[in-house]
C-alpha cells in the first residue's frame, strides 16, 4: 500500500506525526509513505523508515513571491511531482485549506478530519473520507487516531513511538553535555536571559558542559552572552536541522523553551525540561518519556499573549532542582 501524507508544518506538528507512521508500519507491513512537507523541515520525514520519498513544498516562500514562483516553474514542477506516483490514499493530517488544496493534484481518495475536528472546517470539502477525532487531547494522539481510522487498523494502546534511532543519530562527543534550547518565536515565550545565565553558571559548577545552539544573529548574540566567561559553556557553530538533531541526540539532557526543537528532543528520547509561559503543554507539549513541563505562574501565564512576559516567578533555582532530579532519575534507569 502506498500513501501520500500531507503535513507541511510547523516543526512541532511534523514531529508529532512520526508516531502515526510507526503505528501504520506495524499494523500494515509493507506500507510506504511519501510525505509533502515544507522545505525547511524536509530532513525530518526521511529519518523515519516508513517514508520512501519526501516531497518538499514552499508555500511560505511562494506566498511572498507568487509571480516569481510561477515564472520559475517551481509550482509546475511541484504539481508534476505529485502526479508521478500512483497512491492508494492521500491523508491530509494538517486540516487546513492550504494543505487540503494540495490534494487536488493527486488522483486518489483523500482522507482527513471531519468538519468538527479540522482546524479549518472548509478543508473538509476536499476530502472523500472524513473522520471524527476529538479535539480535547494531545495533537500527537489526534494524528494517531486519524491514521488508524483512515487506514483501517485498531488504534494501538501503547506509548507513542517516534521511530527514530537516537544512538545512530547522535553526534560523537568527548564529554557529556547539557543542551540549552533558548531560541523561540514569540517574545513572551522567552525565558529571561539572566535566568539562562544563572542556570548555565550553576550547572557548570556541578561539572556539566553546556552547549548553546542558535539559528539567527539575535540568538547567536544571546548564546554568546549566556556562555561568556563560563569555561564549560560553548556556543555551537551554525547548524542545519540535521546537525542540530545530532547534537540534541547526543545530549545528556535539554532545557528548552516552547520551541519545535524541544519536540525534537522528545522524539529522540532525550530527557528534557520544557518551560511554558503564555502557552500550556496539555495539547501541544513535549511528548515522551522523561519530559518535564514547568509552567509559569505569573498573571499572563497560559494566556496565549505573544508579547507580555510572564516568566518572572519561574526562577533558575527551580529549574536547577528539576534538572538535577531528572539527571539522577535517568542515570539510574
Amino acid at each position: 500500500m502506498k500513501v501520500l501524507l500531507v503535513k507541511t508544518s510547523s516543526l512541532g506538528d511534523v514531529v508529532h506525526t512520526l508516531p502515526a507512521l510507526t503505528d501504520a508500519q506495524r499494523a500494515l507491513p509493507g506500507i510506504q509513505f511519501d510525505w509533502v512537507v515544507e522545505e525547511g523541515f524536509a530532513e525530518i520525514p526521511a529519518w523515519h523508515p516508513a517514508v520512501a520519498q519526501v516531497i518538499p513544498v514552499a508555500i511560505r516562500r511562494w506566498r511572498k513571491h507568487p509571480i516569481n514562483t510561477l515564472r520559475s516553474g517551481e509550482w509546475r514542477r511541484f504539481k508534476a511531482r505529485l502526479r508521478e506516483s500512483r497512491y492508494d490514499l492521500v491523508i491530509d493530517a494538517q486540516g487546513l485549506l492550504k494543505s487540503a488544496w494540495l490534494t487536488r493534484y493527486v488522483k486518489a481518495p483523500v482522507a482527513g478530519l471531519d468538519h468538527d475536528s479540522a482546524r479549518e472546517p472548509l478543508a473538509t470539502r476536499f476530502y472523500d473520507r472524513c473522520y471524527a477525532v476529538p479535539r480535547e487531547q494531545h495533537a500527537l494522539e489526534r494524528v494517531r487516531q486519524l491514521f488508524a481510522q483512515a487506514l483501517g487498523y485498531p488504534l494501538p494502546q501503547d506509548v507513542a513511538d517516534y521511530g527514530l534511532n537516537r544512538e545512530q543519530m547522535a553526534a560523537p562527543s568527548d564529554q557529556p553535555y547539557l543542551l540549552f534550547l533558548h531560541g523561540t518565536t514569540w517574545p513572551s515565550k522567552h525565558w529571561p536571559e539572566t535566568y539562562w545565565r544563572e542556570l548555565a553558571e550553576r550547572m557548570s559548577d556541578f561539572g556539566w558542559a553546556i552547549r548553546l545552539p542558535w539559528g539567527n544573529a539575535e540568538e547567536k548574540a544571546r548564546a554568546e552572552r549566556i556562555a561568556d566567561g563560563i569555561g564549560n559553556a560553548a556556543v555551537l557553530p551554525k547548524l542545519n536541522l540535521a546537525g542540530i538533531a545530532r547534537v540534541i541526540a547526543g545530549a545528556r539532557a535539554c532545557v528548552a523553551v516552547d520551541t519545535g526543537l524541544g519536540h525534537l528532543a522528545a522524539a529522540l528520547d532525550v530527557p528534557a525540561i520544557s518551560l511554558y509561559g503564555p502557552t500550556l503543554p496539555g495539547r501541544v507539549g513535549a511528548y515522551g518519556r522523561s519530559q518535564v513541563h514547568l509552567c509559569a505562574s505569573g498573571p499572563n501565564a497560559g494566556s496565549g499573549d505573544r508579547h507580555r512576559p510572564c516568566f518572572d516567578e519561574l526562577r533558575p533555582e527551580r529549574v536547577v532542582a528539576e534538572l538535577n532530579a531528572l539527571l539522577r532519575a535517568t542515570e539510574s534507569d
